[in-house]
């Protein structure tokens, strides 16, 4: 079968911090994928492990940072001395399926308009464990569910032509010294700038990362809820799409409302009638991610499912209001110099 975008070069980047185990797998799906042209390029970024030796073992460039400096860092540093047209980003947790490549060379061969494709975990990550399994199955359903005609990037696994990666000057890694929303705001960047970014839900890859609940909330709030929170403030540019769409958004407010409720009921009991009202209307808002999660795990998981998803929506909507509350300070502050 002929490849559609043979014409074209790809550089894979893959970024890396004392992840040894998780990076051979990544590699080995990479293997599997390759194409002629096409070329690997692992970025270590100062492991103090035996990481480093790990792509030797794949015929796979090595470049090393000389301090930790984070995956935005670690990928502008490859992108700088990557050969491709097209720069395809796959962290160091993630098995991508054996047509990935192909596919992505496909999609900008055929939309020479399009700047930049991206994808999503699949429906079978690595993780055992409740907490793990809703982390990664609910990335999948988002992305799945998302808008094709994106608003945003992902470099989990995603792609982006090299001259335009160039040309906005690539991740902000002044920024995003750690992994955060980098490649969000690079989205951002992008459609600011005009160019059209691809959701294609057919590129997929096996997330193998392990979650627990302390690691979920941190990083969904220090990493992302707080910045991307920012980031919405100070560009204002709330898309709706992804995790930020109407349903998502209306359901952050409902839990949020709950919450109050149930905090006043020390004062009038009758209000938990009205928090258990609000709580039962985020179920039909999210009745076919629930439905998911049912299919995936049975009764069990789904009724652990729902639990954290509404922990997710508390504590997603209070990082918010923290940061309008910070913005509208800081507002206040500058009028009265």
């Amino acid at each position: 079968m002929a490849r559609s975008g043979d014409a074209i070069r790809i550089s894979i980047i893959v970024p890396v911090f004392n992840n040894p185990r998780d990076l051979a797998e990544c590699l080995t799906g990479l293997s599997a994928a390759l194409c002629p042209g096409a070329e690997i390029i692992v970025v270590d970024d100062a492991s103090t492990d035996d990481t480093p030796t790990v792509p030797l073992q794949f015929g796979a460039r090595v470049l090393q940072l000389a301090q930790n400096s984070g995956p935005a860092a670690a990928r502008n540093y490859g992108a700088r001395y990557a050969q491709g047209d097209i720069l395809f980003f796959v962290d160091a947790d993630v098995v991508i399926t054996p047509a990935a490549v192909d596919r992505v060379l496909l999609v900008f061969a055929e939309h020479p308009e399009v700047a930049a494709v991206f994808g999503s975990y699949d429906a079978q990550p690595r993780a055992a464990g409740v907490v793990s399994r809703y982390r990664n199955l609910l990335h999948h359903f988002v992305h799945q569910h998302g808008n094709t005609e994106a608003a945003t990037f992902w470099a989990g696994c995603g792609a982006i032509r090299r001259a335009v990666f160039q040309e906005l000057g690539g991740f902000d890694a002044q920024r995003f010294p750690l992994p955060s929303i980098e490649d969000i705001e690079l989205g951002y960047r992008l459609r600011q700038a005009g160019h059209r970014i691809l959701l294609d839900k057919t590129l997929q890859g096996t997330h193998l990362k392990r979650w627990t609940l302390g690691s979920m909330i941190w990083t969904d709030v220090v990493r992302r809820a707080v910045p991307w929170s920012r980031l919405i403030l100070e560009s204002k540019i709330a898309p709706d799409d992804l995790n930020l769409d109407r349903r998502q958004r209306l359901s952050g407010a409902l839990v949020g409302l709950t919450s109050v409720y149930i905090l006043l009921a020390a004062f009038q009991v009758k209000l938990l009638v009205l928090a258990a009202v609000a709580l039962c209307c985020v179920l039909p808002l999210n009745r076919q991610l629930y439905t998911f999660f049912l299919r995936q795990g049975g009764w069990c998981f789904v009724a652990a499912c729902v639990l954290l998803h509404f922990l997710y929506y508390l504590y997603s909507g209070l990082s918010y209001l923290y940061v309008w509350l910070s913005f509208r300070l800081q507002s206040v502050s500058r009028r009265a110099l």
